[in-house]
């Protein structure tokens, strides 16, 4: 099975015959013992560090089937190397184009996003209120929000709803995790420990929602709830507000609880918070866990993966988009 690889330091990447070979960068400068990775195993790969390479290496990336995810100094998501569309489909692109036009089906297809997500909301917060009940208001707050979803006429409005869902979502945090303040949302930069911490997961969600877009007729630009904009894949965030609380908002909760991350994981810039390279992969081992787990789909009859999980979202829209079958979002049901 194919993996996704994680660069953290700054390097060197090359072709070597039929693998990538990297070679770490220390501080100073020095070179460090260069690792080597077959292509044959590859799947993705996460850039966190400065990388020298050039056109060569992209080629033979793009060839392989390999896609490239890049992060800036400060932990953003800055870009995507993607290789060649495979799956392109005429038909595809042109009934997702005419779903978007119209404002009708639009705001059919961005509600479900808002259902879905908000749906996993409560899930989450249902799990953690089971003993002590101390989430009631939230759990009420956000379930009289979710009543103006399907009566909702505008973008704007579905968005303010997902935007309320979330604010107070982000309020019963403190009532969830041991040892870390929320003190509501910031997001550029992060002003503590927690908002860098979601951050940083909402943009691995965000790149894995891109790539499984890659692997269906979807185009990632030509989106329904977020508005499309330029240089941003607006699609993949649609996707991802199904998907943070099913995955990312999990790992934190246990990465947090576990004391797997701790405060000293994060340092403290001027006017900025960031994990440390030890507690981003610590983060990124939980992550990549959380997405291998399995799961038994009622509708498929078998275990699927978290990871897989969100491609079969891409097909359900692709199913919806051609008139076969009605698209409802994924909800957790466990």
């Amino acid at each position: 099975m194919k993996k996704t690889y994680y660069l953290f330091n700054p390097g060197r990447l090359s072709r070597r015959d039929n693998t990538l070979k990297f070679i770490p960068v220390d501080e100073e400068g020095n070179e460090q013992d260069p690792r080597f990775i077959p292509v044959e195993g590859i799947e993705d790969l996460y850039i966190f560090g400065n990388l020298d390479s050039n056109s060569s290496m992209y080629n033979f990336l793009g060839k392989s089937g390999i896609a490239a995810h890049f992060f800036d100094y400060y932990e953003n998501y800055t870009g995507s190397y993607m290789p060649r569309d495979n799956l392109l489909s005429g038909k595809v692109l042109l009934a997702q184009s005419r779903f978007h036009e119209n404002k009708k089906k639009r705001q059919y297809i961005a509600s479900q996003f808002v259902e879905a997500g908000s749906f996993n909301i409560l899930k989450n917060l249902k799990y953690y209120n089971a003993r002590d009940r101390v989430l009631d208001d939230v759990i009420t707050d956000i379930t009289t929000y979710r009543e103006g979803i399907g009566s909702s006429v505008a973008i704007d409005e579905l968005m303010g709803i997902e935007g309320n869902i979330r604010h107070r979502y982000y309020e019963g945090f403190e009532e969830i995790i041991n040892d870390f303040e929320m003190d509501g949302r910031s997001k550029q930069p992060p002003h503590n420990e927690l908002n860098a911490l979601i951050s940083f997961g909402n943009m691995m969600c965000y790149s894995q929602c891109l790539r499984a877009i890659h692997q269906t007729q979807l185009n990632p630009v030509i989106s329904f709830l977020h508005a499309p904009g330029y240089r941003r894949y607006s699609l993949a965030l649609d996707l991802a507000e199904i998907f943070k609380p099913v995955i990312v908002d999990r790992v934190i909760f246990k990465v947090l609880n576990k004391r797997e991350i701790q405060h000293s994981d994060f340092d403290h810039k001027l006017n900025k918070i960031m994990l440390k390279d030890a507690g981003k992969k610590k983060f990124v081992r939980a992550f990549e866990q959380k997405l291998q787990e399995t799961i038994q789909h009622k509708a498929l009859k078998r275990k699927v993966s978290y990871k897989h999980l969100i491609r079969l979202e891409c097909y359900k829209l692709v199913k919806h988009l051609m008139r076969i079958e009605e698209y409802k979002g994924f909800k957790m049901w466990w």
